[in-house]
């Protein structure tokens, strides 16, 4: 259970979610602090620059797609690290808005 569980558990129901995440790994897009707004993936096409919640090898991240190759999304934060490749099974939900603390 990680710091994004009930997040992810709302989104999958089908449920808007809105938190602070925090750290500084997405300075510029998603600042420390900033409320956000996370939909549901649904049916979306993901494309590569969003903001998604997600699981790399377990650990909950909310970080850029960065690419995408063979139905298979290369998840990374906003310093230029990279976290891994995952499918599209394990993004749960897209960034619509990061509203400034």
């Amino acid at each position: 259970m990680g710091w994004a569980t009930r997040h992810i558990e709302k989104l999958q129901a089908g449920a808007v979610v809105q938190f602070r995440p925090r750290g500084h790994s997405m300075t510029g897009r998603v600042n420390d602090g900033d409320l956000v707004t996370v939909q549901p993936l649904g049916d979306d096409e993901l494309k590569v620059g969003e903001v998604v919640l997600c699981r790399v090898r377990g650990a909950e991240y909310l970080h850029l797609v960065k690419a995408e190759r063979a139905g298979r999304y290369l998840i990374g934060n906003n310093r230029g690290g990279v976290n891994g490749w995952v499918s599209r099974r394990s993004v749960y939900g897209v960034m619509r808005e990061a509203v400034r603390k």
